[in-house]
């Protein structure tokens, strides 16, 4: 509180936006540790006031400047108009992630589902998908790895080599288009270097969990530079498969390699080329019987993937007018997905081994595998206005550009309880023109406005003798409002339009009408506050959104009790009306001094069902979405005592959940504390670390059905749970 009367009045008025945040946490807060988060984060807004009236106050440290890589032009973090994350390579350092899941709490308002060994799907503002089982999908969140198309695979997202990682939060519609209705992820590995380099690391933890990673950069000629990296990660994972008296029923096993080389081909051209290959032989054995990390199955699954990816980026700068970049990517994945389908062995529900008698030998047994050839080619010609082309008495910025996308999937699945494997091809093509105009309006104010128009062609053909023909034409855009009030404080207000095209469902037990479905529309209204503190010693950003969903694609399913007692889903996906998502996002730091960081970020989310009647007929219309916590934060703290220690801590945790739209069950609300301790000497780091020290049991992912043969097939809650306590060491070399 400031006191004198003097200084008080001396004091802007303070911004709107603080008592509209106000207003919004005091809505959202629903626990006593959400108000801990939100009062102390708000309290960092009221705080930016003073800063304005009175910057004598200086700090030794500022804080590093980010840029954001993937918007059409290269942009500071805190003057870029959209709300995002940006996680550097020393956040990823300071967890010891191995993958992006492992490092996602930091960012507000995302998600992700582990479906299988990796998560393949994220997301964000409660809008994403969840798993994948035979009908083909579209993902409402892209992943994007130097310039390759991944969307749909995440799981390929290791850390090791990586420069940063952005999470776009909200519609990206003019920049990407069709997969990125709520946001997108965007990650840049390290760049070739023209002067030699390298890095060597060691990584050994519980679980017999082991990692090595080399990378090695460099000139090969004056004009040529390179980069190489790989990374072998091997764990026997955290599940125990009693019956098989086996504890790496749930492996990883994982290799990857990057190459990157960036030519200087003339004074005009420069030419970045990126190769990938990725090998994981991963297990899949998950789910226990009794909620447990424990499992009985007979049949372990696999979550297994091979990827060869290459991309070439050609920029040339010798037309006056504008610079043109043209950006080739292509991608090959075999991915293999399967599961013991009953989760247990043949003669659980022996009459030795049960104590209801009136069970004995209600039982089945079935296996469920899926084989995926996923092909993907990109081409992209864009061009950039210099400054002998602005418009508008040079006042205006501009870009335009073409897209193509050719996305192929052949599916092969083999269930037990099919008499034939089932087979299907889902071909797609995908073409776009897009533009972008960037106006400055005078010193302070300026105006975006961009739009996009994706046309969207799909053959579908599977081996039930079912095929679907989709055409779809799909409009996007945004209108961004922008004002720089000074060096340090920013201000935007933004109307983003994305969308998401439509597809159709596979199983021929499925109506007619269940069997095709419709793009969906989402329109995002955002307001953005970003201000730098101390002299760049310290930084808030943060936006109040609300989304207007049309025409929802949402995942239900349907059950089918077999004789036996047990039961099938049948998955599919439908539109339901229309939904609405809002909330607030809230991201700070601050570097006190040479020895201290302090740093935190809250998310508040409030979703809910307009009018959506389920599968079973019930009216989910006011109720809250899959997968949308209604708040996440995440709090830490960086101490450097002295030039060779390090100690980090940091506490995340997030609200419950439902599972799923098709039933009522939930996750639990959860809090995480991890810590870190970093010994550095020359070029070495010596590290040890652990996540979820308290080792808190906490599921991801959950169903309600009836699957125990030992209880007669009741219908209950079956979780996989998530990650336990975790530790180890590493050492890392650079040289």
């Amino acid at each position: 509180m400031i006191k004198s009367q003097s200084i008080q009045d001396n004091l802007p008025v303070p911004d709107p936006i603080v008592y509209f945040t106000y207003e919004i946490f005091m809505n959202f807060t629903k626990s006593t540790l959400t108000l801990a988060v939100s009062s102390a984060l708000l309290s960092a807004s009221f705080f930016s006031l003073s800063a304005t009236a009175n910057t004598a106050q200086k700090t030794i440290n500022t804080i590093e400047v980010i840029t954001v890589n993937s918007d059409f032009r290269h942009q500071n973090l805190l003057k870029t108009p959209a709300s995002l994350s940006v996680l550097t390579d020393i956040e990823i350092k300071q967890r010891n992630a191995q993958h992006l899941e492992e490092l996602i709490a930091a960012s507000p308002n995302v998600n992700f589902a582990s479906g299988s060994q990796r998560a393949r799907y994220y997301q964000i503002r409660g809008i994403g998908e969840r798993s994948q089982f035979q009908e083909p999908i579209n993902p409402s969140v892209g992943m994007i790895i130097d310039g390759i198309d991944f969307t749909g695979i995440g799981s390929i997202a290791n850390l090791f080599d990586v420069q940063q990682a952005e999470v776009f939060r909200g519609p990206q519609g003019t920049r990407f288009g069709a997969n990125a209705l709520a946001g997108l992820i965007n990650i840049t590995t390290n760049a070739p270097t023209d002067e030699f380099e390298g890095e060597i690391k060691v990584d050994a933890g519980n679980y017999d969990s082991y990692g090595l990673g080399l990378a090695l950069s460099g000139p090969a000629t004056d004009t040529v530079n390179y980069r190489l990296a790989a990374n072998q990660y091997k764990s026997d994972g955290f599940i125990d498969n009693t019956y098989l008296a086996k504890d790496n029923t749930n492996n990883r096993d994982e290799t990857t390699v990057r190459g990157k080389i960036s030519i200087e081909a003339s004074q005009e051209l420069t030419i970045d080329l990126a190769a990938f290959y990725f090998d994981f032989d991963n297990g899949y054995d998950a789910f226990s019987l009794d909620n447990t990390r424990e499992t009985f199955s007979d049949q372990p699954g696999e979550d297994s993937q091979k990827t060869s990816a290459f991309s070439a980026n050609f920029t040339y700068q010798g037309f006056n007018a504008f610079t043109l970049i043209a950006l080739v990517s292509t991608a090959e994945s075999d991915l293999a997905y399967g599961y013991d389908e009953d989760w247990a062995y043949v003669g659980i529900s022996d009459p030795e081994n049960i104590e209801n008698q009136d069970y004995a030998y209600w039982e089945y047994s079935s296996t469920d595998y899926y084989f995926r050839d996923k092909s993907t080619q990109t081409l992209e010609l864009r061009a950039l206005s210099n400054d002998s082309s602005k418009l508008f008495n040079d006042s205006t910025n501009w870009v335009v550009g073409v897209y193509f996308k050719q996305d192929d999937e052949d599916l092969l699945r083999q269930y037990t309880y099919l008499n034939n494997d089932f087979n299907s091809t889902f071909n797609t093509q995908s073409v776009a023109i897009y533009g972008q105009l960037d106006t400055q309006l005078n010193a302070q104010w300026s105006l975006s406005t961009g739009l996009r128009v994706e046309q969207r062609s799909a053959d579908y053909i599977n081996s039930d003798d079912f095929f679907d023909s989709i055409d779809d034409k799909m409009i996007g855009g945004k209108l961004v409002l922008t004002y720089i009030k000074n060096e340090d404080i920013f201000w935007y207000g933004s109307i983003n339009r994305g969308y998401k095209a439509g597809g159709a469902n596979t199983d021929g037990s499925l109506p007619n009408d269940l069997r095709t479905f419709d793009p969906e529309y989402v329109v995002n209204y955002e307001l953005g506050y970003k201000v730098s503190l101390f002299d760049n010693a310290a930084f808030i950003r943060s936006a109040i959104f609300y989304m207007d969903r049309t025409d929802m694609q949402v995942k239900s399913s349907q059950t089918i009790t077999r004789g036996v007692g047990n039961s099938e889903f049948i998955d599919y996906l439908g539109n339901a009306a229309t939904g609405s998502n809002k909330g607030i996002e809230i991201e700070a730091n601050w570097q006190t001094n040479d020895s201290l960081e302090f740093y935190g970020s809250v998310g508040l989310l409030d979703t809910e069902f307009n009018n959506f009647i389920n599968a079973q007929g019930v009216s989910l219309s006011g109720r809250e979405q899959a997968h949308a916590p209604n708040y996440q934060f995440n709090l830490g703290i960086n101490i450097t005592p002295n030039n060779h220690w390090l100690i980090n801590v940091s506490v995340n945790g997030k609200d419950e959940y439902y599972f799923s739209d098709s039933h009522n069950e939930k996750s639990e609300s959860v809090t995480l504390l991890n810590a870190s301790v970093s010994y550095l000497i020359d070029n070495y780091q010596v590290k040890i670390w652990a996540r979820n020290l308290t080792d808190k049991d906490y599921a991801n992912r959950g169903f309600y059905f009836g699957n125990d043969p030992r209880d007669g097939y009741t219908a209950k809650q079956y979780t996989q749970l998530a990650e336990p306590l975790v530790f180890g060491a590493s050492l890392d070399y650079q040289f």
